[in-house]
């Protein structure tokens, strides 16, 4: 284990207080070989603590980067994370309960970016889920963005997995990266297609139905728009909602989930609620992908995005990467929303 005083000690209960912040350490910790301790691990949830879906990430990054670790357990406060050489491989995680194989796999992707060959992932758990990005959120949203920073990942959804049994499973191929580039993703550009997608397991296909004749009379869109994606019944049961809006630079993907005792008109409601809000305001990259940009941009060194607004979860996030790169993050207001911009510093 690395001396303490070589290490970067992190206050999990600080800002948003979840478990981004670990995360974002794991990753950020493979990548540039420093090693952290972090207390008060999601201090600020009502079960806080390692969670099975956040252990899981741990031993996924502990593999990828033969990294010593002490505290790595169920119900953990504290943890100790000292990396060593990232390996690339074929790597097999199984998260074992319908926590988030989508954040797990934003864990340990952008490691793998920087290792020595071609890396192969098959992540089993849950990958549609009310707390995590929905397995096509990543693939329509987020890897595009990544692919133009020069981060080649070919992302495949082999069945789904509903909360709370679980049971999906992605698969990624990830190449070898020399550096990411920065980006600019300051204006949407015209709107090329939306849609909506009811996807349906082991639940009523009217179920779906009327989830999409809510957003046809809410949204006004056309039949052509709207789709039922039945999934086996083995799969679930489950049931998400997905609007997506693909624009020519940026592509957003909102999701709303079915739950016992919430009709299908309000779960409706919700996706709708988030789509409008989306919609009213300018900025390019929605409340979770403007997250989900910031640590590849540090990783670049620079570039640039507007958001209508800066997150808890971002202002958290921004800290935390500054922790590990020569890098903060300038917030200026550009009209009705805020510019982003990655400004290099010297080292930390």
């Amino acid at each position: 284990m690395e001396n303490r005083k070589n290490m970067i000690e992190l206050d999990g209960a600080h800002g948003e207080g979840g478990g981004q912040v670990l995360r974002s350490a794991l990753t950020l910790s493979m990548i540039t070989g420093q090693p952290f301790g972090i207390v008060n691990v999601r201090a600020n949830r009502s079960r806080p603590g390692l969670m099975r879906q956040h252990l899981a990430a741990v031993r996924a990054a502990a593999a990828v980067s033969g990294a010593d670790v002490t505290g790595a357990e169920l119900g953990s406060h504290a943890l100790t994370f000292a990396p060593g050489t990232l390996r690339a491989g074929d790597y097999e995680f199984a998260i074992g309960s319908a926590g988030s194989c989508t954040l797990l796999l934003q864990t340990v992707l952008p490691a793998l970016l920087y290792a020595q060959g071609p890396s192969t992932l098959r992540i089993s758990g849950g990958t549609h889920n009310p707390m995590a990005p929905p397995a096509q959120f990543l693939q329509r949203a987020w890897l595009p963005l990544l692919a133009k920073m020069g981060g080649r990942v070919e992302l495949e959804l082999l069945r789904s997995g509903f909360y709370p049994a679980g049971g999906g499973v992605l698969a990624a191929a990830v190449q070898p990266c020399a550096r990411l580039h920065p980006i600019d993703v300051v204006e949407r550009g015209a709107l090329v297609e939306s849609y909506a997608e009811s996807v349906v397991a082991a639940v009523r296909h009217g179920v779906a139905q009327r989830e999409l004749d809510t957003v046809r009379e809410l949204l006004g869109f056309e039949p052509a728009q709207l789709h039922i994606r039945g999934l086996p019944a083995d799969q679930g049961p489950g049931n998400a909602l997905l609007l997506t809006f693909v624009y020519e630079h940026v592509t957003e993907v909102i999701a709303a989930f079915g739950e016992k005792l919430v009709t299908a008109e309000d779960v409706a409601r919700q996706a709708v609620r988030q789509a409008q809000a989306f919609l009213a305001q300018d900025g390019a990259a929605g409340e979770h992908l403007a997250d989900q940009l910031m640590l590849p941009l540090a990783l670049a060194g620079g570039g640039s995005f507007t958001s209508a607004a800066v997150s808890d979860h971002m202002s958290t996030n921004a800290e935390v990467i500054a922790r590990f790169l020569p890098v903060r993050f300038d917030l200026t207001p550009a009209g009705s929303r805020q510019l982003v911009t990655v400004i290099p510093t010297a080292a930390p």
